[in-house]
């Protein structure tokens, strides 16, 4: 989209668009508080989401809204949830769920006894489609599911997609991907084509918001034997990842496994992870033993 484009998307909620100057302060702000990378190159992205807020509070100059962000945490969450990116549908990337319920829980387990707790983390998990994933996968294709006590756990940045995670009512693009048989088995119809998990899955998955550039945000989710961070560390700079891979490595148990995004690799991130190439995927392991 071109800057007449972003113009006139700015225009028509009655803002002006960001000044150059403007642009730098806001997405400096940003930067601080997520770690996501914006620019003049997406422009377009910023002066619409921008322009909706300030209408909503009807502020009309960038200088006001930027002094309310400064003094209003609420106005910065709301701020935040437009800038965030929630594109996802059930089974997505699904040789990692393979890899987990044939490669990684098999060696986890080695370290446990029945009974024990195993906790995996979808982060960041959007609408809840990935841990709501994990939680359908395990339930078909691991057969020592109910043997161990599996606490999954989805979070986000983004407070106003972990309110839809919870409500977990999808349209049809969400579940293209699932068999019917799973689409008919988990979930409900509701209206205009969309469905609704059921109760049982819904409260199979805890939902919390976390930043995963605030250490202590992260800290406070405890500690996991899987991760799932996929498709997050490409909006964030070289510095930024480091950041992120150094809080999340921090919780993992000690063995415990990472899984990216397929076009993200560990390699010019973090040197501290073990690179464990399985049949199904490569993931990257904290060193240690469990």
């Amino acid at each position: 989209m071109t800057r007449r484009s972003s113009e006139l998307n700015a225009r028509a909620n009655g803002v002006a668009p960001l000044s150059a100057g403007d642009l730098v302060v806001l997405c400096d702000f940003v930067y601080a508080r997520t770690g996501m990378k914006f620019g003049e190159t997406k422009r377009y992205y910023i002066d619409r989401r921008v322009a909706e807020r300030m209408a909503r509070r009807r502020i009309d100059a960038f200088a006001d809204y930027y002094a309310l962000l400064r003094v209003d945490a609420r106005e910065v969450e709301k701020l935040i949830n437009s800038f965030t990116v929630n594109e996802t549908y059930f089974y997505r990337e699904e040789h990692q769920l393979a890899c987990l319920s044939r490669s990684i829980l098999p060696e986890i387990i080695l370290g446990k006894r029945p009974g024990d707790k195993i906790r995996i983390w979808s982060a960041p998990c959007s609408s809840g489609e990935e841990p709501y994933s994990i939680a359908i996968w395990l339930l078909e294709n691991w057969a020592l599911v109910d043997s161990y006590h599996v606490e999954i756990v989805g979070s986000d940045i983004d407070t106003d997609i972990i309110a839809e995670a919870l409500a977990a009512s999808y349209g049809p693009r969400a579940v293209m991907r699932l068999p019917p048989a799973l689409v008919q088995r988990y979930f409900t119809p509701i209206e205009n084509g969309r469905v609704r998990l059921i109760d049982d899955l819904r409260e199979s998955v805890t939902f919390t918001p976390v930043n995963i550039t605030d250490p202590a945000s992260v800290a406070r989710a405890g500690l996991f034997d899987v991760i799932f961070c996929r498709n997050l560390l490409i909006y964030f700079d070289e510095p930024g990842r480091a950041r992120c891979m150094t809080s999340l490595f921090e919780s993992l148990v000690p063995g415990g496994y990472m899984c990216l995004g397929h076009s993200e690799s560990m390699s010019r991130i973090s040197a501290r992870f073990l690179t464990r190439r399985f049949p199904e995927a490569i993931v990257y392991q904290r060193p240690g033993e469990p």
